[in-house]
């Protein structure tokens, strides 16, 4: 019995070393796919990369389908892989994760919150006299994982995994949030038949839940036509990709599994080419032409001091008033330093931010502000938690760990 405790207690720690290791390693690779962008966008290659992103690409079946653009199809379509991957992830976390007992999940949900909440408000403030601006309140709300976990593993040992694993629980809960804005407030121009389309193919894979149906092949063809439906129905494409996730059986009725195994198959292919293209494809701005005064406009401006100062006051004094009024304790082996280090790194916002900046704002003319605000607030953000992270660690992270 003790012995198989112990195995399941070093295949789990196996597991989240994995993790942590793809993670970090796609962050690098999603900031190396940025760098390029930007490089393409300010050379002899911007005209290349332009066309390249609006070529035209169809799927017809006799009289029917759709064309698109390339950026749409990354934007719709590889995207709502990445949320079918954060689907499968908040369900996995709430249903035998580091979010499954009120305990655990207290400490990052609260924190999750005040750095959801901070950020839009200091958002609003800046652009409170430009109704049309406005939409863009949730863009400085989101935080990058992977680019987060990336800055982290630069220092390796130094940082306590205690802290790796609350800065995954922040994001999961921050994607969690990001996907109800998106569903609640960046939908338009809905379609009552592939609404009713929509809510019949969900039904199916409730259906198929509740029959405990054991192979996810059903679950993503089904998911396949939900995209579908969704993509005609004015609610972004990519709630299909998170919705298909959540009817996925955490296990069967024979104990099987699927919510695992598809993680360890779709984590690779979405660190290393759907998060990278879907970079490549919205982080290039032309520089041309811009100046101090471009990146002290209310737009940019206001998602800059979100990322920046929003995320970090946000996170670092709701975890400090939760556990001052004994809600929660620190994770064992971090301090109050590195706490403050990490809720910086949370000001990392770029892919979700990246994304939630094309939805609130479909005119070109925001897009290069938008992309300036999301890329500087995440540069600052990057480097500032980076050497608070380096200042307040050492090689054994050996710091007395402290409630008081």
């Amino acid at each position: 019995m003790i012995s198989r405790v112990f195995n399941n207690i070093e295949i789990k720690t196996r597991r989240i070393q994995e993790f942590f290791k793809l993670e970090s390693a796609g962050g690098i690779v999603l900031i190396v796919s940025a760098a390029l962008a930007m490089i393409m966008t300010n050379s002899g290659a911007a005209t290349f990369y332009g066309h390249l992103l609006h070529a035209d690409l169809g799927i017809f079946i006799g009289d029917a389908g759709f064309s698109k653009s390339l950026l749409h199809w990354i934007n719709d379509g590889l995207m709502a892989i990445f949320f079918f991957l954060v689907g499968l992830e908040i369900k996995r976390e709430l249903l035998g994760g580091h979010l499954s007992t009120r305990q655990s999940a207290m400490l990052p949900a609260l924190a999750a919150v005040g750095g959801m909440a901070a950020p839009a408000l200091i958002y609003v403030a800046v652009n409170q006299g430009n109704p049309e601006l406005l939409r863009g309140w949730a863009i400085p709300s989101a935080t990058d994982i992977a680019f987060a976990l990336g800055i982290l593993s630069l220092l390796g040992s130094r940082v306590p995994v205690a802290l790796k694993v609350l800065l995954t629980a922040i994001a999961v809960i921050d994607d969690l949030g990001a996907v109800l804005i998106i569903a609640f407030f960046y939908t338009h121009g809905l379609s009552v038949p592939a609404l009713a389309a929509a809510a019949a193919l969900i039904a199916l894979l409730a259906v198929m839940n509740r029959l405990g149906v054991g192979r996810t092949l059903p679950y993503l063809l089904v998911g396949v036509l939900l995209w579908a439906a969704v993509l005609q129905s004015g609610v972004h494409a990519t709630l299909a990709g998170v919705m298909t996730a959540l009817f996925i059986p955490f296990r069967t009725p024979a104990g099987k599994n699927l919510i695992a195994p598809l993680e360890h198959k779709l984590h690779p292919w979405v660190a290393f080419m759907i998060m990278p293209v879907f970079a490549f494809a919205n982080a290039g701005v032309s520089l041309a032409g811009v100046s101090f005064s471009d990146v002290l406009a209310p737009l940019p401006l206001g998602i800059i001091l979100g990322l920046v100062i929003g995320k970090q006051a946000g996170i670092f004094l709701t975890i400090l008033a939760a556990v001052k009024a004994g809600l929660c304790r620190l994770p064992q082996g971090t301090t109050w330093p590195q706490i403050y280090g990490l809720s910086a790194l949370c000001g990392i916002g770029f892919t979700m931010s990246l994304f939630i900046g094309t939805l609130a704002f479909a005119s070109p003319e925001y897009a290069a502000p938008v992309r300036m605000g999301v890329l500087g607030g995440s540069i600052i953000s990057a480097i500032f938690g980076y050497t608070l992270m380096r200042l307040c660690t050492n090689k054994t992270t050996n710091f007395k760990h402290t409630n008081e």
